[in-house]
């Protein structure tokens, strides 16, 4: 499917990642209640842990508003979905000048997965407040007479973590020392998972086109660093 790729295999595979990020965030949200801190994963295997994490901010949890303080929870919020759908179209003119011009499979393909992540993690903002009900103590409901957050102001659902080691840094360290550090503890979904993706595919394989595409390739690691 992904060989000698076309704007309609483009659209097909960015459809089938989208459906994938959407079917298993819904699916949590439908089945499950927040995982509170503290309480103990929907699945834990040790190395592996499935969780539901509604994240209202940015990678990693942090927010807008950290980075400028002066800005309330609800003007950070906006901002910052609206910045995703400013990515999105961007990403989505980028791709369509690729094609065009026939450009390399492997950048089409970079392309496509930083996209459909950037579109699933926007659906998520921009449509979860209205279509769910609140998923605090108690299992969400699709369409209710009145969502949790109104139109802009959804959270992006995480759910993955590899917590792959632990250990405690050294008393002598500054700041972090005697302080527990686990690698990786980070909640991401599908969708991050995609940008992820792409963008290392890029470092890795395309340097030359990085040197080419770099003022564009700065606006997606920026969006990258705003939202996984």
């Amino acid at each position: 499917m992904l060989k000698n790729i076309d704007a309609r295999k483009s659209v097909i595979f960015i459809l089938l990642l989208i459906f994938l990020d959407q079917f298993v965030k819904i699916f949590i949200k439908l089945n499950y209640p927040v995982t509170s801190y503290g309480e103990p994963p929907i699945i834990d295997l040790g190395f592996f842990k499935l969780l539901f994490i509604e994240n209202k901010g940015m990678a990693m949890g942090a927010r807008l508003n950290n980075l400028i303080p002066f800005l309330d929870d609800t003007t950070a919020k906006l901002i910052l979905t609206f910045i995703r759908i400013f990515a999105c179209v961007g990403l989505g003119f980028w791709l369509k000048n690729i094609i065009r011009n026939k450009g390399s499979q492997l950048l089409i393909i970079c392309v496509c997965l930083i996209f459909a992540g950037a579109v699933g993690n926007l659906i998520d903002s921009v449509f979860y407040g209205l279509i769910f009900s609140s998923s605090f103590g108690q299992v969400a409901t699709l369409f209710p007479e009145v969502g949790y957050a109104s139109l802009f102001y959804g959270s992006v659902v995480d759910m993955i973590q590899f917590p792959l080691a632990t250990w405690n840094w050294p008393d002598w360290m500054p700041i972090i020392g005697g302080k527990q550090y686990t690698f990786f503890e980070y909640v991401f979904n599908f969708a991050d998972s995609y940008i992820s993706t792409g963008i290392i595919l890029l470092l890795i394989f395309n340097s030359l086109l990085l040197t080419m595409f770099h003022v564009q390739l700065r606006v997606f690691v920026f969006y990258y660093s705003l939202e996984l």
